[in-house]
């Protein structure tokens, strides 16, 4: 019994990928049932407004990922992997956070751009050290959003304590990568432990974090894309026809990144949409109404990095199943590192 191959033009791949998707969406829209609600609510969109939040949102992964590319251009040296390939990897990470549980997309971009880097002692952990690096800027923007969300959003009453511990948590970590950063690097001995290595290795990846002026220009990228997103969440008010205010996106964005820290379950979806509704009361918004304004949310967001990430994915020869096993391509990197490192 022959086995079968995934195609090896890109094309193919691709083909391979968007063809189940589109019959899947065909049929759900031929023989989907009567969804009551969600129908109605959905025939008042003004689907204009979806198309520009989708753009938004595109634009705001594009930025947040080019300042990836600048926190990874302080860890490596050349040649540094092009643009494309961190935009690439950026976009599968996304998808892996979107459609998998836990944080595997962050594992899956590290496994992307390792394979469009000459393999050094160290590679993956250093690129792990970027990604760890990368979202220590997301903390700056997060409490700067948070603070802002303070004084002209009524923030409800059981995301105080979380949003408290969730900055504290996240203001030590980006406090204790300041400090592992400017640590003095002792060279690597022979006696210390494997973890150890891949610690000091990872450290590389905080180099960004020790020169300002690139600290600053990946600093202002991640601002602007967080920007970007808080002006996705206005732009889809306006597509449900819920009057909007930036007060008002600024607590929905506020609410949604502190739902989706740790997926439980992919997207967390069914959690996102009664966190936005709950949070949405307070403007006298219905709770169906939010309802479905949370999913129309979701759907917006996850829109590029899904049909993206599914697009990258497949143009790197990944599949989804692969994705799902990234923890074990995980342990596999680490080997590989040590391999590089007794080499040379």
């Amino acid at each position: 019994m022959k086995r079968l191959r995934l195609p090896h033009s890109r094309p193919g791949r691709l083909a391979l990928f968007l063809v189940p998707g589109l019959a899947l969406v065909g049929l759900a829209v031929w023989r989907g049932p009567d969804t009551g609600l969600l129908e109605r609510a959905f025939r008042a969109v003004d689907w204009k407004w979806v198309a520009a939040a989708v753009v938004i949102n595109l634009f705001s992964v594009a930025v947040r990922a080019y300042a990836w590319n600048i926190v990874i251009k302080q860890a490596i040296p050349p040649p540094w992997p092009r643009r494309r390939t961190v935009f690439s990897a950026f976009c599968v990470g996304l998808l892996g956070n979107a459609a998998l549980p836990g944080r595997v997309g962050e594992l899956a971009r590290v496994a992307v751009v390792t394979r469009h880097v000459r393999r050094r002692p160290g590679t993956w952990a250093t690129i792990v050290g970027t990604v760890f690096a990368h979202r220590l800027f997301d903390v700056v923007a997060a409490v700067a959003l948070v603070l802002y969300t303070l004084y002209v959003a009524p923030i409800p009453d059981w995301a105080m304590p979380v949003l408290g511990v969730v900055i504290g948590i996240g203001l030590g970590l980006l406090l204790a990568g300041f400090l592992l950063a400017r640590r003095h690097h002792r060279p690597l001995t022979e006696e210390i432990g494997a973890l150890r290595r891949v610690l000091h290795m990872a450290r590389h990846g905080l180099t960004v974090l020790r020169r300002p002026g690139p600290a600053c220009e990946a600093l202002f990228f991640q601002l602007v894309g967080w920007t970007a997103q808080l002006f996705a969440v206005y732009t889809a008010f306006l597509a449900f026809g819920i009057d909007a205010s930036i007060p008002r996106a600024a607590l929905v964005l506020v609410i949604m990144n502190l739902v989706m820290i740790f997926p439980f379950w992919p997207g967390n979806i069914g959690l996102v949409q009664a966190a936005v509704a709950a949070a949405l009361l307070s403007y006298g918004v219905s709770y169906p109404r939010g309802v479905v304004f949370g999913i129309g949310l979701q759907v917006i967001e996850a829109s590029v990095g899904i049909g993206l990430g599914f697009l990258f994915l497949a143009r790197e020869g990944f599949t989804f199943a692969m994705l799902r096993r990234m923890p074990e391509v995980t342990e596999l990197d680490v080997d590989e590192d040590e391999r590089v490192e007794r080499i040379a």
